[in-house]
């Protein structure tokens, strides 16, 4: 019978955790006694360094039910790191896992529906929302305004997707095999190539606590992903040279023609502009070509993208 993994980043989740257990052990209980997945499934806490009673609370969780696991890092590693030492740490124990978030706005109950679209033959499938109501104005159109742009910059993601999704084994084997220390996973995993699928859900308010993706966060999640999965930027840039390289020398046949034919000159504002405007530009294609060296930099200094300080596991 199938085995079910579940893997949840937390990161000062203290306030939730209980809840997310509770909720998750009952759908797991639903689940077996239904014959869907194997009663030897596990639910896999992964501590992205908290400062909090987190870690404590997951050691608590698993002395009074053995499905209930942990995982701890030494340190904060961020979110794709902890998800992705979750999803390493199981792979060969698991038959399928699913990843989410440990919020509770995952949509718990979506759950069936992925395991169906399994059974279905599909290697991955992504948890999609159905829709943005419930978010600001300005949340919906950054997000949306992300995702495009993301496209725009030829990177393979699925809209409206973030970590809510189930991974087959093979699939996971497969992800193994990406050594980049930069990680994007909405990015990567859609470059497996296998057989993929998508379930529709409602996502809710965060139960309690607060949410760990400010606006700042946010904008670095953007730069890292754009980043990581893409060269486009610099193409952008270059394409932008050579047009204001076109420019300059059409402006500097207006000059000489000018010259010529006696033009008055009224003023160097026109020059003001051009200097400021290229000079931003020359400032912005450094910050790009930087934003990539420092990348492989970091890539070649070949340093482990996560360190397990302890694990919960019993069988």
């Amino acid at each position: 019978m199938l085995k079910l993994y579940t893997v949840i980043p937390c990161f000062n989740e203290e306030a939730v955790i209980q809840e997310t257990s509770a909720r998750l052990v009952q759908k797991y209980g639903h689940l077996i006694a239904d014959a869907r997945i194997s009663a030897d499934s596990k639910i896999v806490f992964v501590d992205d360094g908290s400062r909090d009673a987190t870690w404590k609370i997951v050691e608590n969780l698993h002395a009074g039910n053995t499905m209930l696991s942990g995982i701890k890092l030494s340190r904060n590693q961020g979110h794709q790191n902890a998800l992705l030492a979750g999803l390493m740490a199981v792979r060969q124990e698991a038959d399928v896992v699913i990843s989410m978030d440990s919020d509770l706005q995952d949509d718990i109950d979506a759950m069936d529906e992925f395991l169906k679209q399994h059974e279905l033959g599909c290697d991955i499938v992504y948890g999609v929302r159905k829709e943005r109501k419930s978010d600001s104005f300005f949340k919906r159109f950054t997000a949306e305004f992300f995702y495009k742009l993301l496209r725009f910059m030829g990177a393979e993601v699925i809209f409206n997707h973030a970590d809510y999704r189930l991974m087959s084994k093979r699939a996971l084997e497969s992800l193994s095999e990406f050594e980049e220390v930069n990680l994007f996973l909405r990015g990567i995993i859609p470059m497996l190539g296998y057989k993929t699928g998508t379930v529709l859900y409602v996502r809710h308010e965060r139960f309690a606590g607060e949410t760990k993706y400010p606006f700042k966060r946010m904008l670095d999640l953007a730069l890292q992903s754009i980043t990581s999965l893409s060269v486009k930027p610099i193409r952008v840039v270059s394409f932008l040279g050579m047009s204001i390289s076109l420019v300059s020398l059409l402006f500097l046949i207006y000059i000489i023609t000018g010259y010529f034919l006696g033009w008055t000159v009224a003023g160097w504002a026109s020059l003001g502009v051009s200097i400021w405007f290229l000079g931003g530009l020359q400032l912005l294609a450094i910050g790009v070509i930087g934003e990539y060296v420092a990348k492989t930099y970091l890539e070649t200094k070949h340093r482990p993208r996560y360190i397990i300080e302890k694990t919960l596991f019993q069988t």
